[in-house]
């Protein structure tokens, strides 16, 4: 639940190239200890040069800005790291965007240093491949997270991209998807109204922090490790304390809110995006949503599946999340895409003959110049990849 403005990259010149020769790089889920992958035990075969571009996927270390809510620790469970504060709630994995109000707070940097964002805008079509930047520039058009929350997440929702271009110079809104990967304990999250209610009615909520007739008036789902949810903007939600998820979005950090009380935030001040919440709340959903419209949005997988697009139809228009579990081996087409492995040992190896090893905790980004790949091993990834090209 996020609240930032994402540029598109059309809208900027790209710099000149410098030719250089790259070789593999990856850290071990460190973000400040970049090592060649020769010196990490990972084959070095790779005799590619680019103007400025990408020759083989890198491994990201976390990127966990500072939130207004508790969370952290179970993703650097996941990460096998230690915990860093207590109010880490989010990994930004691959992110090119930043939070709201910040320059490059919530950016990612590449081993080198180098911000991610910047690379792509040196050498978009090696990074992105050249029908994606024809339709959105030098944009990867997603953000991926990793959420664990460590207290209920406050009543909110995002606004949708017609909304966010009259009102915030944006062409994203904020539609996302959630992979359940594990819960603590008997979780749920909150989902659209189960009956309609007027904006009178949504405003006095807000105005005198009822939360309880806030969540009283949701819909109440059970989740569990493996469920998928596609959340359209617009929709009202809350994640409940104990739930960790990956999330797969619009790249914008836009959220209204319509709770803050008891949260270290001041909802009045941060919760409207600079509109006005007269303005803000137009953004928010308040029909009534059915058992059968909520089935719609929900998916679960049989953990035995080799490959499974657990999203409806109308996600690809916003980004496409698989779930990747081969037999031995399974080939990954060329694609921008973003990777997290779940469960399992495997590899990542290209047709170079680099090969990353693959561990649950470890998040890969995957350049469309590094070509076609091969998953081998038992193991489980989820694949993050832009929407599709219109």
């Amino acid at each position: 639940m996020q609240r930032c403005i994402s540029q598109a990259g059309s809208d900027r010149k790209a710099r000149p190239c410098r030719h250089v020769a790259i070789r593999p790089y990856v850290t071990d889920l460190s973000p400040s200890s970049p090592l060649p992958l020769r010196e990490s035990g990972i084959a070095d075969t790779i005799g590619t040069t680019l103007h400025r571009g990408p020759a083989e996927p890198v491994v990201l270390g976390p990127n966990q800005p500072e939130r207004f809510y508790r969370g952290g620790p179970t993703i650097a469970a996941f990460r096998g790291l230690e915990a860093e504060g207590s109010h880490r709630p989010e990994d930004w994995v691959g992110s090119t965007t930043s939070l709201f109000g910040q320059s490059e707070v919530g950016l990612s940097r590449l081993p080198s240093g180098e911000l991610l964002r910047d690379a792509i805008r040196e050498n978009p079509e090696a990074w992105l491949g050249a029908e994606h930047v024809k339709r959105f520039g030098a944009d990867p058009a997603i953000l991926v997270k990793l959420l664990d929350a460590g207290q209920r997440l406050p009543v909110h929702a995002h606004p949708d991209r017609d909304f966010a271009r009259r009102f915030l110079g944006s062409s994203y809104g904020k539609t996302e998807a959630w992979r359940i990967l594990a819960v603590q304990k008997d979780a749920h999250v909150h989902l659209g109204f189960r009956r309609a209610i007027d904006s009178a009615t949504l405003v006095g909520w807000v105005t005198t922090q009822d939360s309880d007739a806030m969540l009283e008036s949701m819909n109440r789902l059970s989740v569990k490790a493996g469920d998928t949810l596609f959340v359209p903007a617009g929709l009202p939600h809350a994640i409940d304390e104990g739930v960790f998820l990956l999330e797969v979005q619009e790249p914008t950090d836009f959220s209204v809110l319509m709770e803050w009380s008891g949260f270290a935030l001041d909802g009045k001040q941060d919760g409207h995006l600079g509109l006005g919440f007269d303005s803000a709340l137009e953004c928010i959903d308040l029909r009534a949503y059915r058992s059968s419209e909520l089935a719609q949005l929900y998916g679960t997988d049989d953990g035995l599946s080799s490959v499974e697009n657990l999203l409806p139809t109308e996600s690809r228009a916003f980004f496409r999340l698989d779930v990747l579990r081969p037999r031995s081996h399974v080939s990954i087409e060329e694609s921008f895409a973003i990777i997290a492995v779940t469960a399992g040992d495997g590899a990542l190896v290209s047709k170079r003959g680099a090969a990353i090893p693959l561990k649950r905790g470890r998040t890969i980004l995957i350049p469309f110049a590094a070509g076609e790949l091969k998953i081998e091993g038992s193991v489980e990834v989820i694949r993050c990849r832009p929407p599709i090209v219109a």
